[in-house]
């Protein structure tokens, strides 16, 4: 055996003790920048265009986000599959809202005293399309590396199996 495959079989080895900690920590920075994102959509007060349902609606989805993001990253540490479906979904999910309320925000204007003014203007909107993209791109890379580390490892686990018997 050369020393590239005893290096090799080495790490996968060290895969079942080690957790899973590049996946749950781009779990994390999907969270961070979502917190971002959510303090900068909601710290605007231009008017009354956020007082709709469409940010109530918003408002709930982060906190469900947030919630499902952290449990897929303990899941992930553990190299578990099942995860990965759900951070593609929230990745997928997150690219949408950049057509959602930052893209109605950014092209709605509103009456403030007598003026018309653009409810979201435009560095704002670019830093909500860099928070969303950012936590999506985190969440779909979370999931290809669980996919790839539970599956090599789950791999070396059944090459363990058949050696033993």
């Amino acid at each position: 055996m050369t020393q590239a495959m005893n290096d090799r079989e080495l790490k996968l080895d060290r895969m079942r003790y080690v957790k899973n900690t590049a996946s749950s920590r781009l779990c994390y920075l999907a969270i961070l920048l979502n917190v971002l994102y959510f303090v900068s959509i909601y710290k605007s007060d231009v008017g009354s265009w956020y007082y709709q349902i469409l940010v109530g609606g918003s408002i709930v989805y982060n906190l469900l986000f947030m919630l499902i993001t952290f449990l897929a990253s303990e899941g992930v540490k553990n190299y578990q599959k099942n995860f990965v479906w759900p951070l593609f979904i929230l990745g997928a999910l997150q690219i949408v809202r950049i057509f959602l309320l930052p893209t109605q925000a950014h092209q709605a204007t509103v009456k403030v005293g007598g003026e018309e003014v653009i409810v979201m203007q435009t560095a704002q909107y670019i830093r909500c399309i860099i928070y969303l993209a950012g936590s999506a791109a985190c969440l779909i890379l979370a999931g290809v590396i669980n996919q790839r580390k539970a599956s090599a490892l789950r791999r070396h686990i059944g090459n363990i199996g058949k050696e033993a018997a």
